[in-house]
């Protein structure tokens, strides 16, 4: 006879929340202390607001928010660490911060590279909440934001992508970033304020719906 052990159904308690849809912010805290990091918080503050709208209608509907940030080249770092420098240092990413910091019943997932699926536990946390249908917002959209969709796309979630709550450096490169998600990973793009989260929530625990882009979410 085989002994089966029961899996344990929220990571111990960390992951109590479960929801076909997440909602994934890629680097919003962040310092911005870089060369052109002032020109990309010019960009990224009108992000940061649109952003922290849908994340006021996410959360009535109980969907999660998890952050998938960089950790500053620091492997000691910590969410408390990170957050403690970007609002307290003087840094020029503080205003972003102050906007989208996170709230006591978000996640937070230090990311060492460009995805944030490239070794940490982003996988595992999203298949516990029961996550299948990803909106994917933050900074860098041609760099961090596109390689996380990226992988998120081999790894068969279906992506949604508000194009008012991505931004980079050069807008020209965060358009052609959202062109390329679109075409080539099949994400629905759109303006926040068009997103019907009733209805994304409702199509994505359905097995037949559509994957691409669009056909789903009407």
């Amino acid at each position: 006879m085989t002994n089966t052990v029961a899996r344990n159904p929220d990571l111990h308690g960390n992951a109590p929340d479960k929801s076909p849809v997440a909602l994934i912010l890629i680097d919003v805290i962040n310092a911005l202390d870089f060369d052109h990091g002032q020109q990309l918080l010019e960009h990224a503050l009108p992000m940061a607001r649109n952003i922290a709208a849908l994340k006021r209608r996410a959360k009535e509907l109980g969907i999660p928010t998890v952050y998938v940030n960089d950790n500053f080249g620091r492997w000691q770092s910590d969410l408390n660490q990170v957050l403690d420098h970007v609002l307290h240092d003087g840094v020029p990413g503080q205003p972003l911060a102050e906007i989208l910091h996170p709230e006591k019943d978000d996640y937070f997932v230090l990311k060492p590279k460009h995805s944030g699926f490239f070794s940490t536990q982003l996988d595992i946390l999203l298949d516990y909440l029961g996550a299948r249908t990803l909106i994917m917002t933050g900074v860098q959209a041609n760099i961090c934001v596109l390689f996380t969709a990226n992988d998120a796309y081999m790894r068969d979630y279906v992506l949604v992508v508000p194009s008012d709550c991505v931004a980079s450096t050069d807008p020209a490169e965060a358009e052609h970033a959202l062109k390329e998600m679109e075409t080539v990973l099949k994400a629905q793009v759109m303006p926040s304020r068009e997103m019907d989260l009733e209805a994304l929530v409702a199509n994505a625990g359905d097995p037949d719906t559509p994957r691409r882009a669009g056909a789903a979410y009407g």
